[in-house]
């Protein structure tokens, strides 16, 4: 969800050294190809645009495309909203999947004050928005998680968690790889 912290933790993933994928960039690409202005609702508009056009799948099939072309070990993708898009992922390789939450007054919080051009302005503007996320199906995502970060303290907390959590997963695909595990 909007301020939830998944944006530091993807940058906590890249500090790692892990390949991060977003998939808000893909949208992002898509406005800027079809001169959209890329405002929080407009890039909703088009996401669920691109969904109608090519299937629910289509922005995870868009990032496997950058993942097959790069090859990485490990990668993170960053914004998956869908279970569509998850069994999308899967069908690429295993996947393990990482839920950041933080409450909805926390996060309208720091929507408000970190000043984002298309933020948020008002409790009902934010609710709508959560509205919109949910409507995707993000909320069977995060049900899914096998993992949940919970960021309700300060930033220096949840990059602690997020390393210790990232590097616990890198290490135990490490170990399943060394053993010959592919899934």
């Amino acid at each position: 969800m909007p301020g939830s912290g998944k944006s530091l933790v993807a940058s906590v993933a890249r500090g790692l050294g892990i390949k991060v994928y977003t998939m808000g960039d893909v949208v992002r690409e898509e406005a800027r190809r079809r001169g959209v202005e890329p405002t929080p609702s407009n890039l909703n508009r088009l996401a669920r645009l691109l969904r109608e056009e090519q299937g629910e799948d289509v922005i995870a099939r868009k990032i496997l495309e950058s993942i097959t072309r790069d090859t990485p070990r490990i990668a993170v993708v960053d914004g998956v909203r869908s279970l569509q898009e998850v069994k999308t992922l899967q069908g690429y390789g295993r996947t393990i999947i990482v839920a950041v939450h933080a409450s909805p007054a926390t996060r309208y919080e720091r929507l408000r004050s970190r000043g984002r051009p298309g933020d948020p302005e008002s409790w009902e503007e934010f609710a709508q928005r959560d509205l919109t996320e949910l409507a995707f199906g993000l909320g069977s995502v995060i049900a899914l998680a096998d993992y949940m970060l919970v960021n309700e303290l300060d930033k220096k907390h949840l990059e602690r968690e997020a390393k210790h959590l990232l590097s616990t997963i890198v290490e135990s695909l490490a170990r399943d790889d060394s053993v010959g595990r592919k899934n």
